[in-house]
Formats: C-alpha cells, sequence, structure tokens
C-alpha cells in the first residue's frame, strides 16, 4: 500500500503551510506577491487620481483644489477595490473597512506623495490641460517612478504581516 499520499508528517505540514503564509504566519514577501498588491493600489489610485484631474478641471478648480480632490478619489478608489473583495470572501462592512484601512493606507499614501510629487515637479505639468501631452506624460510617468518606489515598500510591508498581508487570508 502506498502512503505517500497521506498527511503524516508535520514537517511538511509546516512547510506546506510557510508557503502559503509565511514563516510564523507572516505573509509571503516575494516580488511578485508585492508587485501585485502595487498592481492593485496603483489601479485604484490611477482611477481615482485621473477622475479628480477630470472632474477638478472641469469645474474651473485651481491646482491645489484639483490636487486635493484627486488623492481623495485615489484613496477613495484605492480602499474600495480591497473593500469589496473582503466583502465578497464574506466579512461584514466594520471588518471589511478595518482590513482595506490596514491593507492599503500606507501603500496608497506613498503612492499619492510620490505621484504627485512628480507632477508637482515638472515644469508646467500643474498648469497642462486634460488635452496636452504633458499633462498625461506627468501623470503616467508619475505613475510609473510611484510603482517601482511603493513595490519595495509593499514587499517589506507584506513580509512582517502587514499592509496586503491582511488580505491574503480572505483571498
Amino acid at each position: 500500500m502506498d502512503h505517500s499520499a497521506h498527511r503524516t508528517s508535520t514537517a511538511r505540514d509546516h512547510a506546506g503551510h510557510q508557503a502559503h503564509g509565511g514563516v510564523h504566519g507572516l505573509a509571503s514577501s516575494s516580488w511578485g506577491t508585492a508587485v501585485k498588491a502595487t498592481l492593485h493600489c496603483l489601479t485604484g489610485c490611477a482611477i481615482g487620481e485621473i477622475l479628480g484631474m477630470v472632474i477638478g478641471t472641469a469645474l474651473l478648480w485651481g491646482n491645489i483644489e484639483t490636487m486635493i480632490l484627486a488623492i481623495a478619489l485615489a484613496f477613495v478608489f484605492g480602499y474600495s477595490f480591497t473593500l469589496f473583495a473582503v466583502r465578497r470572501a464574506g466579512l461584514n462592512w466594520k471588518s471589511a473597512v478595518k482590513v482595506a484601512l490596514a491593507a492599503d493606507t500606507v501603500s496608497i499614501a506613498v503612492m499619492e506623495l510620490v505621484d504627485n510629487g512628480i507632477i508637482a515637479l515638472v515644469p508646467g505639468a500643474m498648469d497642462a490641460h486634460l488635452s496636452d501631452a504633458l499633462f498625461w506624460t506627468a501623470l503616467l510617468g508619475g505613475f510609473a517612478v510611484a510603482f517601482v518606489i511603493t513595490t519595495p515598500v509593499n514587499k517589506w510591508m507584506i513580509g512582517r504581516g502587514k499592509g496586503h498581508a491582511v488580505v491574503h487570508a480572505y483571498h
């Protein structure tokens, strides 16, 4: 009788647990995991930020007001992606909000700081219109740099059981 299919080894069980959840319950902090978490965050941030820029421009708001709206919407959309995902996994609203805040706050904050800092530093980008290539070049370039800077931050946080690591229990 072949017993290789039976689970009798606690070492094997522990190794399987480490592969899924990391050492001592911490999430895996591979670069792939960090990239996925950052892309997830970037998607929400980009939608919110672009929508904020479009709304602020359409309402003829100044740069500061438009940037505040864009950042606020980046947080709203960034949180909402995680919020609705963990709600689908069965969490109640209060718990889902706590998970989304724990998972995304640092990632979104770093991303927005970098992205908006780049937009503010590119000469003429703050005054460019939605139809100008400078506007889109600065915005997309800011997203690219923010992704590169935020990915190691997410990797570090996931490796310590924080950030997107708190979401992994609901996948």
